[in-house]
């Protein structure tokens, strides 16, 4: 993704002072993928990563002042339509307000490239993480039935969840 001048690429937090935003790379995916397995009982893997970037789906990080991998959020671009694939922040790092820094990160993204809507769907499991969206604005337009792999090869059902950009 080419860095775009308009959105922010540094951003303050009174816990960890300044941030940085910056485009997600194949350097970065090591890193990356450590966190995704340390937060979810189902992670992406690499090649899931790497497919995302290849097909040029928004992809950022977001790192402190000592180069410490934080977070990170993919979006995917169609139409006018945002969809937000996967966003994480490091375990040792969640409670903090980092989610809410990539949530706004990834709303300017799309909304820099003229997208109206941005998308999610959220496991229904993860009631923390809806409230979490719900609080920033999104409202639940409907559910999928046995979207998520669960634990004993079950299947867990997802929450969609739309925000007006």
């Amino acid at each position: 993704m080419p860095e775009d001048p308009a959105l922010p690429r540094s951003v303050s937090h009174p816990r960890y002072g300044r941030l940085q935003f910056a485009a997600m790379g194949a350097s970065d995916l090591d890193a990356v993928v450590r966190i995704e397995e340390a937060v979810y009982s189902h992670p992406w893997t690499r090649g899931n990563f790497q497919d995302s970037l290849y097909s040029g789906y928004q992809a950022q990080t977001l790192r402190d002042v000592h180069g410490e991998l934080l977070g990170y959020f993919l979006v995917m671009l169609a139409v006018d339509e945002a969809h937000l694939l996967n966003i994480s922040v490091a375990a040792l790092h969640q409670h903090q307000g980092l989610g809410r820094l990539l949530l706004d990160q990834a709303s300017a993204t799309a909304r820099q490239r003229h997208m109206r809507t941005m998308l999610l769907e959220v496991r229904e499991s993860n009631q923390h993480a809806a409230k979490v969206y719900r609080q920033y604005g999104f409202t639940e337009i409907g559910r999928r039935k046995n979207y998520y792999p669960a634990a004993n090869q079950t299947r867990e059902g997802a929450i969609v969840m739309s925000l007006p950009l």
